[in-house]
């Protein structure tokens, strides 16, 4: 539809990511069906699978206990979410060895703008190969990656998709949006026969819009996004969903959270509380406080949102604590001068902001857990590392909170 429009995106996806790492760090592994799990239980969902494990009709999301139905020979691995972080960083790095890396998508996505010497379709070939050859040989040839290269960054994407595992498709300007006709999704080429104003009526007024110029080989602005909130959340294992064990976990999240929010630099006004009850059911709960960054406050909150939690008298599979109306510290309101009275709320407030400080430097000096507040409860609490969530990757800092 757009002739003129020169190639400017590369779109590299790592294939099968999780599963692809842990059959690099594990020879025996590799060429086998292998699930990577949260928690060592049949109750919870594959987060990846390998190209083998697919084969059998297991994707992400598919329950252990039913994955484990379709292949009887399936190996089930826990996450390591250090390890894959660690090797997203190193695969970054070698991407910016053959061309800057202009967004990091995802864990396991980047995208590359093409500058007007790099958009010739022959010379884009020869560097995806080149990418390609470079993370087998430097960082591991378990890890392979399919790459797309389109005018826009959403078309780039598609592309990758087209040709999977350890694909490489390059979609020039001429020929779209034809080529998008082959998808077997009915909404790509339907939204592209609206044109961009019926596609912003049904896809919602700026949205809708923005999908129909860049399906048709236009570049569109990125919307700017405000991070709104910072929370963590665990699926427990069966032998630590009883109230207490549970309760430690929670209190070990809204510390992990808090510490996260002090690093980036913000406050918070609002704590909630969720969870999923092993009978089904479901609890959400929040708490409105003034705005701070302190721990020994947000864990006052959640010891108040507890108790109605615990009157349900009911096993837990999975507890998160989020801390949300987040705004830049140094924007809270209050009055300065009532800190000089020691008993004062705000006066507490700041004791405990500085001691919170103080052990956020102590466990990024001598590890997680160094200086906690509470018991650990020995064996009771399950193992509350950084993990990698949708289109968020965690810092390495965030694996000693």
């Amino acid at each position: 539809m757009r002739s003129d429009s020169p190639l400017r995106w590369l779109f590299l996806d790592l294939n099968s990511y999780f599963a692809s790492v842990e059959q690099q760090l594990q020879p025996a592994l590799r060429g086998k069906p292998v699930v990577v799990a949260p928690v060592d239980t049949d109750t919870t969902s594959a987060i990846a699978a390998s190209y083998e494990a697919k084969a059998f009709g297991i994707r992400t999301g598919t329950p252990i206990w039913e994955a484990k139905r379709l292949c009887r020979d399936l190996i089930v691995t826990p996450a390591r979410h250090g390890a894959y972080v660690e090797y997203h960083n190193r695969i970054v790095a070698e991407v910016e060895r053959h061309i800057p890396v202009t967004k990091v998508c995802s864990i396991d996505e980047v995208a590359c703008r093409l500058m007007d010497n790099e958009n010739d379709p022959a010379f884009v070939r020869d560097l995806a190969r080149r990418i390609k050859a470079g993370i087998a040989a430097r960082v591991g040839e378990y890890l392979k990656c399919s790459i797309g290269v389109a005018p826009t960054r959403l078309v780039a994407k598609i592309a990758c998709d087209m040709q999977k595992p350890d694909g490489l498709t390059v979609i020039e300007a001429h020929e779209l949006p034809e080529r998008l006709y082959v998808l077997k999704l009915i909404d790509i080429p339907d939204l592209i026969a609206r044109g961009p104003k019926r596609a912003g009526e049904a896809w919602g007024a700026v949205n809708g819009d923005r999908l129909w110029w860049t399906l048709t080989g236009h570049e569109v602005p990125d919307v700017e996004t405000q991070h709104r909130s910072i929370g963590h959340s665990q699926v427990l294992s069966p032998a630590k969903r009883d109230l207490a064990a549970a309760f430690a976990t929670a209190r070990r999240l809204c510390l992990k959270a808090a510490s996260r929010l002090r690093r980036e630099g913000y406050a918070a006004r609002s704590l909630l509380l969720h969870a999923r009850l092993e009978d089904g059911g479901k609890f959400a709960a929040h708490q409105r406080l003034p705005m701070t960054q302190d721990s020994f406050s947000f864990l006052r909150e959640l010891n108040a949102l507890w108790s109605r939690l615990a009157a349900q008298n009911t096993r837990i599979r999975m507890v998160g604590v989020t801390l949300a109306e987040i705004a830049p510290a140094g924007h809270e309101q209050g009055a300065l001068f009532d800190r000089d009275d020691i008993d004062h709320a705000l006066a507490r407030e700041a004791r405990g902001l500085r001691l919170s400080e103080a052990m956020d430097k102590a466990n990024a000096k001598f590890g997680r857990n160094a200086v906690t507040l509470g018991p650990l409860i020995g064996g009771r609490i399950d193992q509350v590392g950084a993990k990698i969530a949708f289109h968020r990757i965690p810092d390495m800092a965030e694996f000693h909170e």
